[in-house]
């Protein structure tokens, strides 16, 4: 069973950081793949980057690279997503999700419907 809760949102000035946590609150944290997910009002769902069991792996959407970085703590059950250089367009509510039907992969999915758990959301609102 997966729980997961993000932290770490709210209201910055453009080219501010904010680092984003995730909790996981279930028992198979550390074989999981994980990603943040944001979705902006009126706008589809975005994978923001991903990262795989061990870390080894991670993806980045274009429009992040460079500004963002995802880690986890295996110890600490949780993942994290550090914001550099936030932008207006930055502005969504971002979820953490895991992808639970596949343990201790070398790759990390790229497509949102492969994360089936899903967290809240965590509000970021970047102005200019």
């Amino acid at each position: 069973h997966v729980q997961l809760t993000e932290s770490g949102g709210g209201l910055v000035q453009a080219g501010s950081s904010l680092r984003l946590s995730c909790l996981d609150s279930g028992h198979m944290f550390s074989g999981f793949t994980f990603a943040w997910i944001r979705q902006a009002p009126g706008k589809e769902r975005y994978l923001v980057a991903a990262i795989n069991w061990d870390g080894a792996k991670t993806h980045y959407a274009e429009f992040v690279k460079g500004r963002f970085t995802i880690s986890r703590d295996n110890a600490k059950n949780t993942v994290y997503l550090q914001m550099n250089n936030l932008q207006p367009e930055d502005t969504a509510v971002y979820y953490c999700a895991a992808d639970i039907r596949h343990y201790y992969t070398s790759y990390v999915r790229q497509d949102v419907r492969d994360y089936e758990s899903w967290g809240q959301g965590t509000q970021v609102t970047v102005s200019s």
